[in-house]
């Protein structure tokens, strides 16, 4: 779309939303990179995408449409298939027909775009009429499509399941029900990878596949029971049973994941650990796979890992206040070490990524130890730990300390050796950001001190521990209540909820005079656009600075209930409080914080 500079620079003048100062350095860096100023102006922050699109389309007379959480008919949708809607960014939203030639209201990112409106008028016969709309819209829009397409995954699964009732490996005399259990049981490793490459299991596993991607799965878990083959995906944190296939499924089901794996395909006893990596829709998405044997076969997991995901920030993640504060100091630190801490798939990792985003800067060298390597950062140099030949988080850190680095990522401390190398790390002048399993971020230490650390180690070199977990977030058609006095008194007993209203005061949430008893909280709501009324999580976060009273407390080996206080007293709010917090806002309920934090 083309806009004249001068005139997108008067409009966005006009509007007030950016500040003279900003237009100007946004215009003078635009002219740099050879960019559109609203271009510049969106990727720094100063402006909105959707404020953007807007003015594009009142500049060019074009309506603009927002299409998040509206829900479009089927029907309409369908006019337009989907890799034509997800290759051209172009949504069919509304349909009306009269006398004459019906139009079509299309909703689309780039309106100048004429080969696909030329297309889809010929291709539907209706007179096109182009509406500008933004990224999140186009993304809301998309999903209905695989929504709409999940009901279908399971019936093709199914149907290529039955197949597999009857081999295709009859020169072998492997046609029966029976024949294809045996295989799977006993056949050696020829017989399993002619099995893997039989077409109807290969549409089984690439359709399983898909189908987690689209639901925004995390973990896909294939478990052969007595009698039949459970598929469940893990999504937002719960386990859902996606499918039930039939027995005869399990064998060649494992035998594909296996070759994609580059696995073992006659190794049954043994667990075996592997990798591979999909291209769906552009989407880069890594599979991690866990196979382990069971008494009914064996079990596979899978983590989804998408490499391509970017674009976080702290406030993304849900810190907030002197929480954020104390992070963004912490990434200005030039030596010390920066805790996370919480069980598996808490997102601890995501919030060292997101970290080192921010400390990516050209004048750094930024070296990283883990495993696996969850997304794939520029301009850092990242090791995937293999300790099958001996490259474990020791090693690695051990190597990597002779690679002139400013900051280091190790991706788990799990022993002594590592943590002592860590310490040492961050006592040599280095910025070291890691994660730890603890339930608290005060626990951290007697964690530390258990792996052999000496506790005037940890008092020069810890700076900040964050613990993490993360919540269901609410879908948009939550509904409002206000607590009870006996739910109000209960929550009492947990929490020190003056504390949270006086957080929630002090961020401008609620109003200075309001209290518990005005203040709503929400509870989930079921919808067309989910049926439990959540969608995507969200982190709640304590995060402990290690202040000089703190340390003088890990001189003396307190515990973790004495720091905990003492950091509470210095204003930190517990990971519970915190999630109260997040919940007055209508981020989640009381009853999914309760579900996570376990007091």
């Amino acid at each position: 779309m083309f806009i004249a500079p001068d005139q997108l620079k008067k409009y966005i003048a006009d509007s007030g939303l950016v500040s003279a100062p900003d237009i100007l350095a946004a215009e003078k860096e635009a002219k740099e990179k050879k960019q559109d100023l609203g271009e510049v102006l969106v990727s720094e922050g100063k402006m909105s995408e959707d404020d953007f699109r807007r003015m594009q389309g009142h500049i060019l007379g074009i309506p603009f449409v927002d299409l998040k959480n509206k829900k479009l008919e089927f029907e309409v949708l369908s006019l337009i298939p989907e890799p034509i809607a997800r290759t051209h960014n172009i949504i069919a939203f509304n349909k009306k027909t009269g006398a004459g030639e019906g139009s079509l209201e299309v909703a689309m990112l780039d309106t100048d775009d004429l080969g696909s409106i030329d297309f889809i008028k010929k291709k539907t016969g209706f007179k096109i009429l182009p509406r500008l709309t933004n990224t999140e819209s186009m993304k809301s829009a998309l999903i209905q499509y695989q929504k709409s397409l999940k009901a279908d995954f399971g019936d093709i699964i199914q149907q290529e399941a039955s197949a597999l009732k009857v081999s295709s490996a009859a020169e072998d005399g492997v046609v029966t029900t029976e024949g294809i259990q045996a295989v799977g049981e006993d056949a050696s490793g020829e017989d399993l990878k002619k099995i893997a490459e039989d077409l109807p299991v290969v549409r089984i596993i690439d359709t399983l596949l898909k189908h987690a991607a689209l639901q925004d799965a995390s973990d896909i878990h294939i478990e052969q029971m007595e009698f039949e083959v459970v598929v469940r995906y893990r999504i937002d944190g719960m386990l859902h049973d996606a499918m039930v296939l039939p027995k005869t499924a399990g064998p060649s089901i494992i035998a594909r994941i296996k070759v994609l794996s580059n696995l073992k395909l006659d190794e049954k006893r043994l667990p075996q650990d592997g990798r591979f990596r999909i291209d769906l829709n552009g989407e880069k998405i890594s599979f991690r796979v866990s196979v382990l044997p069971t008494y009914f076969g064996e079990k596979v997991v899978m983590r989804l890992l998408r490499e391509s995901v970017s674009g976080f920030t702290l406030e993304k993640l849900g810190f907030h206040g002197r929480d954020l504060e104390l992070l963004h100091e912490a990434t200005n630190y030039t030596e010390g070490m920066v805790l996370t801490t919480g069980p598996t798939g808490s997102g601890k990792t995501t919030t060292l990524y997101t970290l080192l985003d921010i400390v990516n800067k050209p004048d750094v060298n930024i070296s990283t130890v883990e495993d696996p390597v969850e997304y794939q950062m520029k301009r850092v140099n990242q090791t995937q730990i293999k300790s099958e030949i001996g490259l474990t988080f020791a090693s690695g850190l051990r190597s990597l300390l002779r690679q002139d680095p400013d900051i280091i990522m190790v991706g788990e401390i799990r022993d002594n050796e590592t943590a002592s190398l860590a310490i040492n790390a961050a006592l040599t002048g280095h910025l070291v950001f890691s994660t730890l399993h603890t339930n608290s971020a005060a626990g951290a230490v007697p964690r530390l001190i258990d792996m052999k650390c000496e506790p005037f180690l940890l008092v020069s070199t810890l700076k900040v521990i964050i613990a993490q977990r993360l919540v269901r977030r609410l879908s948009a058609s939550k509904e409002k209540y206000i607590l009870t006095k006996e739910e109000l008194a209960t929550l009492k007993k947990k929490i020190d909820m003056d504390k949270v209203l006086s957080v929630l005061r002090e961020e401008k949430v609620v109003g200075p005079k309001e209290d518990w008893d005005t203040i709503p909280f929400y509870r989930p709501k079921a919808s067309a656009e989910t049926e439990d009324g959540y969608h995507g999580r969200l982190g709640i976060h304590e995060v402990l600075r290690v202040s000089s009273a703190v340390k003088e407390l890990i001189i003396k080996n307190a515990t973790s209930d004495d720091i905990e206080k003492q950091a509470r007293a210095e204003g930190m709010s517990t990971m519970f409080e915190d999630g109260i917090f997040q919940a007055v806002q209508g981020m989640t309920s009381i009853e999914e914080i309760l579900r996570v934090v376990s007091e």
